[in-house]
């Protein structure tokens, strides 16, 4: 075989520099387009372990009162403070004597949430916990946000409502919708 015909089956078989540039922007492109999709899910799996989250503090809440004939915490609880996240999990014996644990409860991570030494937060903001309306005197009504913050209120005929306090509608979540 000779030379020429071995190189010209060398340089067909080889890409150019040209078609590489094409295939490496294609993917880029492509990429680009996939990271909104991925934030969305990401969003998405988000609120609904907050959703969980306020859904199991209700619970804990109301398994709590049926355990121990009253609900936990006083008159003023309005925040699923540290104080509570203690009687829940078992900690606080004075409040808690049989030590149950009412609520599983794991330290706060950015995109889970959890608790902290402000009390059980959403994912979002650690700063901030889960607001709570007890039904103290028993009348089967609450007062409880509808829009993630103090300005808007309605009633409630449940014993228990958990809600957290957030301006952004989109991750807004309560524990009774």
């Amino acid at each position: 075989m000779n030379s020429s015909a071995r190189s010209r089956r060398l340089a067909i078989s080889g890409f150019t520099l040209i078609e590489l540039l094409v295939v490496i922007s294609i993917i880029a492109i492509l990429a680009s387009l996939a990271f909104p999709a991925v934030n969305g899910a990401i969003d998405s799996a988000r609120k609904a372990q907050a959703k969980n989250s306020a859904v199991q503090i209700a619970t804990a809440v109301t398994a709590y009162e049926t355990e121990y004939g009253k609900l936990p915490g006083g008159n003023g609880t309005t925040t699923v403070g540290s104080a509570l996240v203690n009687i829940l999990t078992g900690q606080d014996i004075a409040n808690n004597p049989r030590k149950i644990v009412f609520l599983e409860a794991q330290e706060w991570k950015k995109g889970k949430g959890g608790t902290n030494a402000a009390g059980f937060c959403d994912p979002w903001n650690s700063a901030v916990p889960y607001s709570i309306a007890l039904d103290s005197d028993y009348d089967n009504t609450i007062s409880v946000s509808t829009n993630g913050v103090a300005t808007g209120s309605t009633t409630l005929r449940k014993k228990v409502g958990v809600w957290n306090v957030t301006s952004n509608a989109r991750f807004q979540v309560r524990s009774w919708d």
